[in-house]
């Protein structure tokens, strides 16, 4: 186990610059703003702490990268900017969410209103679902895994054509797992920050996904031709729980900000840290780190409390989770979707101790 500690005036030149234009910039915000975010070089804070490398296979030793600091990231020239014009951020959902048609749409509802709380200040909005065949990508058996995988790089192109006009970006979710080319194994998700597109899985984020007794495994693929996608029509979707919501959620925020620009942290313990594996996906936070937090707020301009009080009525909102009436489907009919946000407490109380700050 090794920690990565940082001097505080490496932290401090890391949030604030020592760019003079960049430092008045900062002297601008609100005095409240301030105070938190200056937790970051404050050596005591309990609310901003050090990274930890638990193994040698953690994301930091095995991608060895330079770190960006916020005036990097200010300076980028080919960063993607929202604009009046480009203002949305688009979901796809590719193939089934949930085993019925419900649980799908209320799922991605769910995505959708975390964003519009994470992304505070953008509009989120749905695009129409798609089958796999819709898409026309390749796809394959996990020879390891024996599940099946749909081709991330087909996906993009399909997305990039789907692009409103409007859109910051479109981000397509599937519970389909995902591989790059055919030497890889799979991969979580895949953006074209150029294009403003990414795809993500959360096939592999079910509870029994790595288990013996996984009940996606596909003994054969038989395909009759490469159009053949019948195989798609009763795939294994895992059970939608509150640990597999928070991995989504997660992952969405994670990926969406690469395509803001933001690359891996390794500054503090931040959702912008890079994982290798599940294990060290779980153990990275769901917030964003003080250098990350002000690089996505020049980003998108708003206000650090509003942004975290969204995030808390996120949590505790519970008026689209009452009975539904489902006439065209009568045996879904009444069905009460509570949206399980059991793994997120830790996380709230977090965000009402950074709040407690601004307030004070």
């Amino acid at each position: 186990m090794q920690v990565l500690h940082h001097s505080e005036q490496t932290l401090k030149t890391a949030l604030i610059s020592k760019n003079p234009a960049l430092v008045s910039q900062y002297e601008k915000l609100d005095a409240r703003e301030q105070q938190l975010l200056n937790e970051a070089f404050h050596p005591t804070s309990d609310l901003f702490g050090p990274i930890t490398l638990h193994s040698q296979s953690d994301w930091i030793n095995s991608h060895p990268e330079a770190p960006q600091d916020f005036e990097q990231f200010f300076s980028n020239p080919y960063r993607n900017i929202p604009s009046p014009e480009k203002h949305s951020i688009y979901i796809l959902s590719i193939g089934s969410l949930g085993n019925t048609r419900v649980i799908s749409e209320e799922y991605v509802k769910w995505l959708k209103g975390y964003c519009e709380a994470f992304f505070y200040g953008l509009t989120v909005k749905l695009l129409e679902p798609v089958s796999v065949s819709a898409t026309r990508c390749s796809f394959r058996v996990n020879e390891h895994t024996r599940n099946l995988q749909i081709h991330a790089g087909h996906i993009l192109k399909f997305l990039k054509k789907k692009k409103p006009a409007d859109a910051f970006c479109v981000v397509g979710v599937t519970m389909i797992d995902l591989y790059p080319r055919d030497s890889w194994n799979f991969v979580f998700g895949q953006a074209s920050l150029t294009d403003g597109v990414g795809i993500f899985s959360f096939a592999r984020y079910g509870s029994d996904f790595y288990s013996s007794h996984y009940e996606g495994t596909v003994k054969k693929l038989q395909k009759k031709s490469s159009n053949d996608y019948s195989i798609f029509d009763n795939y294994f979707i895992p059970e939608i729980t509150s640990v597999l919501l928070l991995r989504s959620c997660k992952t969405l925020t994670h990926e969406i900000g690469h395509i803001f620009g933001l690359r891996h942290c390794q500054w503090l313990t931040c959702l912008m840290q890079g994982s290798n594996h599940l294990e060290e996906a779980d153990l990275r936070p769901l917030n964003l780190c003080p250098i990350c937090l002000r690089k996505l707020q020049c980003a998108i301009g708003f206000n650090i409390a509003e942004r975290y009080k969204a995030l808390v009525r996120w949590i505790d909102d519970v008026s689209a989770d009452t009975p539904r009436a489902t006439p065209k489907h009568s045996r879904e009919n009444n069905v009460y979707l509570p949206k399980p946000v059991e793994a997120f407490k830790e996380w709230k109380e977090w965000i009402l101790k950074c709040l407690a700050v601004l307030e004070k």
